[in-house]
């Protein structure tokens, strides 16, 4: 059984605030125009999405240059979830029931999925950089959470902050970054088999993907 690990594509879907919101509009109906058609205007790091390289690294690969085999494969879902927003610790990790391998897809429950579409999502859990440092040296080929961003939230960036280490660190290394996902709260210490194929976007520094799961 596939469990579908996707939040709805839709215009509700929350966004940073340094990117337009989504719009929807249905542009023909089949009462006036015999057929249905939407058209829609998304930003590539808007709803369950994954990162390519090029979101930071000038000159990474984009989206559609990269193999198939990066958006599937073994994953291991891991709680690290708490009540507050705060730092995520390589402890928090090795903690958890289920353990890291090479070229795992690293998915882990924050406990936000439950927030998704309400303001306290804003303001979520985030990556230490010593964790990003240590599922880089462990070879991971995606790290995934249900949260708007594994970097520190806006929220609680200084002025001027435009470092996104955890970015930088995973992506320059060539992990891929996945975000807001759900549903992985039944699922924490199991290893499944994911797959997360995303939109193939020209020249695409991220794309919008369904990202399901399965035993």
């Amino acid at each position: 059984m596939w469990i579908d690990l996707s939040q709805p594509f839709s215009s509700d879907m929350p966004h940073p605030p340094t990117v337009p919101a989504p719009e929807f509009e249905t542009v023909k109906r089949v009462t006036d125009d015999d057929i249905n058609v939407q058209r829609y205007s998304v930003p590539t790091h808007v709803g369950t999405h994954v990162d390519a390289p090029r979101h930071f690294v000038e000159n990474g690969a984009a989206i559609d240059e990269l193999p198939l085999d990066r958006f599937a494969g073994d994953a291991i879902i891991l709680d690290v979830s708490r009540d507050e927003p705060a730092a995520i610790t390589v402890e928090d990790v090795t903690g958890a029931e289920g353990t890291v391998r090479e070229d795992d897809i690293v998915l882990l429950y924050t406990g936000w999925q439950a927030k998704y579409g309400t303001d306290a999502y804003a303001s979520h859990p985030w990556l230490s950089i010593e964790l990003a440092e240590w599922l880089v040296e462990r070879n991971v080929k995606m790290v995934g959470m249900d949260v708007l961003t594994p970097d520190i939230p806006s929220s609680r960036r200084t002025d001027g902050w435009t470092e996104f280490p955890v970015h930088r660190t995973l992506l320059g290394a060539g992990v891929l970054v996945a975000e807001n996902l759900t549903n992985l709260a039944e699922r924490t210490g199991e290893r499944l088999d994911v797959q997360a194929f995303p939109v193939k976007i020209e020249g695409g520094d991220g794309a919008p993907v369904r990202f399901v799961a399965r035993e």
